[in-house]
Formats: structure tokens, C-alpha cells, sequence
């Protein structure tokens, strides 16, 4: 007999206490090793309109239910025995005629109760009715409607949606209804599921196994029920499956919009990578420290109970995979720091003419250009194509900077420094042509914000192997590096990138608004498209709120309410968020959160996350984080975008990058926000604001 588990299990057990919650894995355990063991009390659940539906006793007040057939046993709710009953008899699992695909469905019932009338109390004359509002899907017959998966008998109320009950009435629907209506509802052309031949596996369809999952050992059991409310480790949507497990000739990349999963998609790669893998290793990456002490964390989620996988799998920040792999080729490095670069370039400059280049375009040349690209000597400068930087210079001029840079160079060699760039651009040397590497896959998470040396790095490090290379990321998303070409340096992905539109982790009203903040599609320099259109949310919520307040003392009063009714909502502390722009506004942050009578936690602290804590941080720390609430405070004209940053542009060709960043990093804490939003500033307030908040 095959044993499942449904997603709808998980969900009511993560609602239950942790005692409860052990109790449930016992008898779930004991289902799995003897279904038929006699110390299990199995009952039919007479009232449900699915007669193979049974509740089996965990103790005196929590039932199981399981769907049970001679060829399966599936376990698809845990609760206190009213619910599990109620909840039983108002739904079935069926095949669906058209799609083929196993689907649980909510018993569509329709109860009307009269209002009591007074008597003796004259009746009110009626109001006059409201105009009707257009309905979504009166053109669609019942068949073209079934076959995007939604159930028969769901039919006629999905016919009468209109904008209002679009969302009342698609929660009661499988996901791949739910997904294809919306899409119907804003102008897309959905194609619908494809259907399986007659006699096939209904649990076996690519809708099917993102609501159940057929279980072949207590390992995989074990892993589902460890951390219930974490449906990401078990159920994936087809999209995503797909791109886990396809095999790829070359370098792939996954986009999409904040909340798609994307970071889902490159965990589960890992992954099954890692479990492919015999004898090569494979990293996980990402650009920064915490994200992947992050994403370490999560991969537990995915194998703790497979040892031999996890072995196989690094997780690593690429500047720290580098380090490592350099210190132990070519010994410790005596690291730059940007002091000893600044003075460099200070003792240099005077060899311009005055006034012809500032200090602050020489240190953005340095890092953007000279020390990027690794640029060694003066036809290297000449010849290179300065993407990202828009001041342009001429040939007269880049010979007199490169004395300049060349200097730099020197005094960088004399004293044994090594600069970031430096450090990848002789590992990346030293990696053999076609050789043995340190890593049979590599999977990069963020890859946005990967720079040029990190990039050249990760091609040599592929060598150009099938599945070698997996990124996912969010050119909308990019807050740290500037504008270049993968394909330049040997990472080519046309015809093997993919985007996702299906977002989870997002209200619809908090991803729209958060959307207004950037062009529908962004171009890289490469030429590829990553598109906003078509994404859609499958939940709504109440819309974001923005207020401007005169006075930081006001802000941070409205902010401490807000947390107050959060916390009256059921949200618990660590379910909610923070964000201001730089450290310099994290008091406020500080002073908000402790007025609503909650403690803080900062991020990037090691308690990051834990029980009982508000988190606070900066927009750059919010990166690859969600909360169920969040706040984005300090939306003032001077700190978003920062005066600092827009005052160091030494040409004015270069503040449409830093103004795109800007926005880029408010989007980025909007869309960490699940369920509740609130976007606060001082007067006058952020000039971004008028676009987040436009109707």
C-alpha cells in the first residue's frame, strides 16, 4: 500500500501545540510501518460525502484524517475531533474528469439564513440595488473552465465572479484553478494543464504533487512532519519541479519577481544535484555571509535525516569559497582595505592635471573599472568597454588616469596587498583547462548582485560542464553592483532562462503596489528580458498603507500602534520587521518597536529570529527575509534616495544608477511583507512615495 501526505496536513498540524504536534508524528509513524497494526483505531466518517474518508484516534481529543482506498493511504488532517469531523465533511478527493490530476475539493454548499424580522416594526422600504459588476468568466463554457482544473460542481459560482469575489470564491479552488483564473482575470492566456492519458497515475500528475507527496520511507516522512509549516520542503508548483530536475548543456538562470521562489527553486537544485552527484561536490552561493548562514539553515530543512546528501553540498558566500580555495592553494592573503586603496589613489592623483578628474571619479573608476575587470596593464585600460560607468572619457584622458592607476598598482605589489578582484582573478587562473575542479555543480543564489571577478570565477569554475552552473536572482532586485555583460566572461544563458509568475509569499494588493516602484521589464546588457507581467499573487490582503507624519516623534508613535494591533492580530514578535535606509535611521527604528512595548532584535545578530523579538535593520540586510508584517520607516526626502550617495556622483550621467538602486532597495523591503504593509517617512516624505502609493 503507498503512503502519502497531503499538504493540507502539514498546514493543520503546524496549528497545533508541540505536544500535539508529537503525538501527531507518533501515530502518523505508526500508520506508515502497519496500517493495519490492531492498536490503531480506525472510524468511517459517516457525514462525509467521500466514503473513503476515516479518522483514526491519536488520543483523546486529536484525530487523524486519512484517505483510505486498497491501493493508498494518505494523510490529510490533524486536529481536535469537532474540526477534523467538520473539516472531513465538507470535503472529497476525486479525480478531476478533464485534467486527470487527484485533487481535494470543498464541497460547495450554499446556506442562506433569513434575517429575523420584528414584528409590529414596519418593514423598510428596499435599497436601491448597486449596479452589477461585470463577471470575469461568462465567456468561458464549463469545459474550457474544467480545463484549467476547476472542479465541476465549482463551475457556475466561478462563472459569476466578478472583481470583488474573485478572491472570496478562488481560495475554495485547487491551485491550478486559482493560478489560471487570475491569470484570466488581468488579460493573460493561460495554457491549460496537460491532461494525463486515461488509465495513468492520478497522483503522479505535475498538479498533483504540489498538494501530495508519495512517501517511500520513514527518512522522507520524517522530514515532511519536522517542520510542518515549511510546505516549500515537500510541495513544489510543476514550474519549479521542472527546473529542479531538468538536466542543462550550459549556464541556466531562473528570474523572477520578489516572492516566486526563486531561492526555493536553487535550494532544491542543490539539492538534487547533491544526490546525483558520486563522486564531484557541489556549493551552494550566494553574495553575501548572512544570506548563506540563511540559506544553510533552510537546506536542513530539505535533508537533515540524509547525512550522505548534505556531505556532498557547501554553503558558502563566494567571497568566503574563495578565500578558502585561495588560502589553501596559495597561503593566507594580507587583504586591501579601502584606506589603504583611498591613500593609493590620494598620492597618485596629483600627477593629473587640476581640476581634471575628482577624487571621488577616481575611486569610482578604481572599483568599478580598473580593479573589476582586473585591468593590468595600459591596453587593458584602453581596450575595455567601462559598462557602468556613463561619464565618458577619451583616449588622451584614459592615459593619463592609467598613470594614475598604474601607480596604484605598484603600491598595492610593494606592499603585498591584494585586492577582492585580485584574489579571484589568480584562483580563476590557476583552475585547470578542462581538469579536475573543486566542484562538479555550482548553484548561485542572488546572482544579481554577483560583480565581474565573482562571475569570471564561477565560468572557469564550470568549465563550460552540463550543469555546471544554476542561478536564480532578480535584475530588480540588484542594489550592489553595476551593469555588465555575463556573456563577455564566458556565461552565455540565452535559451536557457526561465521565469517564474506565481507568487506565495505575497498579497496581491502589497506586490502590485511594491511593483509601481520599477519598469514592468528590465533589459540586462546582454539583452535579455525579465518581465513583470503575467505575475500574479493567489491570496489578497488589505492594501499597504504610506503616511507621512511632520515629525519623527509622530512616526514613531503611528509605528509603535501599528505593531501594537499586529500583535493583537496574533502576529508573534518575530513575524514582523523593521526597515529603515542606513544605520543612521535604526534608532528610530529602535525607539518605534520599544514603544509598542515589544523587544528588538537587529539583523545579522545571531538571535536574529528568535521567539519573542522584533527585528530591525537596514533595507540591505532585509534581503532573502519575510515577515508576515512589515514596516519601512525613514521615508524621507534626504535618506531614500540617500543624499550621501546622490552628492558622490561625480557626473550626472551617473545618478540615474544610483537612483535605480534607491528604488531597488525600497522594493526589496516592501516585498518582504506576507499579509500587512506600512510605509512611513517625515515631511516632506521620499519623492519614490508618489509612485508606491499611486492608484
Amino acid at each position: 500500500m503507498r503512503f502519502c501526505i497531503a499538504a493540507t496536513f502539514t498546514d493543520a498540524m503546524a496549528r497545533l501545540t508541540a505536544q500535539e504536534q508529537k503525538a501527531v508524528k507518533t501515530t502518523a509513524f505508526d500508520l506508515q510501518i502497519n496500517p493495519a497494526s490492531p492498536g490503531l483505531k480506525f472510524h468511517r466518517i459517516d457525514k462525509s460525502k467521500d466514503p473513503n474518508f476515516w479518522s483514526v484516534r491519536v488520543n483523546d481529543d486529536i484525530r487523524l484524517v486519512v484517505h483510505k482506498s486498497a491501493a493508498s493511504l494518505l494523510l490529510v488532517y490533524a486536529g481536535h475531533h469537532h474540526d477534523a469531523y467538520h473539516w472531513a465533511e465538507r470535503r472529497k478527493i476525486e479525480q478531476h474528469p478533464t485534467t486527470g490530476a487527484m485533487q481535494l475539493v470543498e464541497i460547495r454548499e450554499r446556506v442562506e439564513e433569513a434575517a429575523p424580522r420584528a414584528y409590529g416594526v414596519a418593514e423598510p422600504p428596499p435599497a436601491a440595488a448597486a449596479p452589477s459588476k461585470a463577471r470575469l468568466f461568462e465567456n468561458l463554457r464549463k469545459l474550457e473552465l474544467m480545463a484549467f482544473g476547476v472542479p465541476e460542481e465549482w463551475v457556475d459560482t466561478v462563472r459569476g465572479a466578478d472583481e470583488d469575489s474573485l478572491f472570496d470564491i478562488i481560495i475554495h479552488l485547487p491551485q491550478e484553478a486559482q493560478e489560471a483564473l487570475l491569470k484570466l482575470a488581468v488579460g493573460e492566456k493561460p495554457e491549460p494543464p496537460k491532461a494525463i492519458p486515461a488509465g495513468s497515475d492520478p497522483l503522479r500528475h505535475p498538479d498533483a504533487q504540489r498538494r501530495f507527496r508519495i512517501l517511500t520511507n520513514a527518512e522522507e516522512l520524517e522530514r515532511a512532519l519536522e517542520f510542518p509549516w515549511e510546505k516549500w520542503a515537500v510541495f513544489l508548483h510543476p514550474d519549479q519541479r521542472a527546473l529542479v530536475e531538468r538536466s542543462f548543456p550550459g549556464p541556466a538562470r531562473v528570474s523572477g519577481s520578489a516572492g516566486t521562489g526563486k531561492t526555493i527553486v536553487a535550494l532544491h537544485r542543490a539539492v538534487h544535484l547533491g544526490r546525483r552527484a558520486t563522486a564531484g561536490r557541489v556549493l551552494l552561493t550566494t553574495f553575501s555571509t548572512a544570506l548563506a548562514q540563511a540559506l544553510k539553515f533552510r537546506l536542513g530543512h530539505l535533508i537533515g535525516n540524509e547525512p550522505e546528501v548534505a556531505q556532498r553540498i557547501d554553503v558558502e558566500a563566494i567571497n568566503d569559497t574563495a578565500l578558502r580555495l585561495y588560502t589553501a592553494r596559495f597561503g593566507a592573503p594580507v587583504m586591501a582595505t579601502e584606506p589603504d586603496v583611498q591613500a593609493l589613489i590620494a598620492q597618485a592623483s596629483p600627477k593629473l592635471s587640476a581640476g581634471s578628474f575628482t577624487e571621488r571619479f577616481l575611486h569610482g573608476e578604481w572599483d568599478d573599472v580598473v580593479d573589476a575587470w582586473n585591468l593590468l596593464s595600459w591596453e587593458d585600460y584602453r581596450d575595455v568597454s567601462r559598462l557602468g560607468r556613463k561619464a565618458r572619457i577619451g583616449g588622451k584622458q584614459r592615459e593619463a588616469l592609467w598613470a594614475v592607476f598604474a601607480d596604484v598598482r605598484a603600491g598595492l605589489a610593494a606592499k603585498a596587498l591584494v585586492t577582492w578582484p585580485d584574489l579571484f582573478a589568480r584562483l580563476t587562473a590557476a583552475l585547470p583547462g578542462g581538469g579536475e575542479r573543486p566542484y562538479e555543480s555550482v548553484v548561485a543564489d542572488e546572482a544579481q548582485d554577483f560583480g565581474v571577478p565573482q562571475i569570471r570565477f564561477l565560468a572557469a569554475l564550470a568549465g563550460g560542464r552540463e550543469d555546471g552552473l544554476f542561478f536564480a536572482g532578480d535584475l530588480g532586485q540588484r542594489i550592489f553592483q553595476t551593469p555588465f555583460s555575463w556573456k563577455t566572461l564566458g556565461i552565455d544563458v540565452r535559451g536557457r532562462s526561465s521565469t517564474l509568475r506565481i507568487n506565495y509569499r505575497t498579497a496581491h494588493q502589497i506586490r502590485a503596489q511594491a511593483d509601481r516602484l520599477l519598469p514592468q521589464s528590465i533589459t540586462d546588457v546582454d539583452g535579455l528580458v525579465e518581465s513583470r507581467r503575467g505575475t500574479i499573487s493567489v491570496f489578497d490582503t488589505a492594501p499597504p498603507q504610506t503616511e507621512i507624519f511632520p515629525n519623527a516623534e509622530g512616526e514613531a508613535k503611528s509605528v509603535a500602534a501599528w505593531i501594537a494591533e499586529r500583535r493583537r492580530d496574533g502576529y508573534a514578535p518575530h513575524e514582523i520587521g523593521v526597515f529603515v535606509r542606513s544605520d543612521a535611521e535604526l534608532d528610530r527604528a529602535r525607539r518605534a518597536v520599544a514603544q509598542s512595548g515589544n523587544d528588538a532584535v537587529e539583523l545579522g545578530d545571531a538571535a536574529v529570529g528568535a521567539a519573542g523579538k522584533v527585528s530591525v535593520g537596514t533595507m540591505h540586510m532585509a534581503k532573502g527575509l519575510e515577515f508576515r508584517g512589515v514596516v519601512v520607516m525613514a521615508c524621507d526626502d534626504r535618506v531614500l534616495p540617500l543624499q550621501t550617495r546622490i552628492e558622490a556622483v561625480s557626473d550626472e550621467s551617473d545618478l540615474e544608477e544610483v537612483y535605480n538602486t534607491e528604488r531597488h532597495l525600497l522594493y526589496v523591503a516592501c516585498t518582504r511583507a506576507r499579509d500587512r504593509l506600512f510605509v512611513t517617512g517625515v515631511s516632506p516624505g521620499s519623492e519614490f512615495l508618489a509612485d508606491f502609493a499611486a492608484s
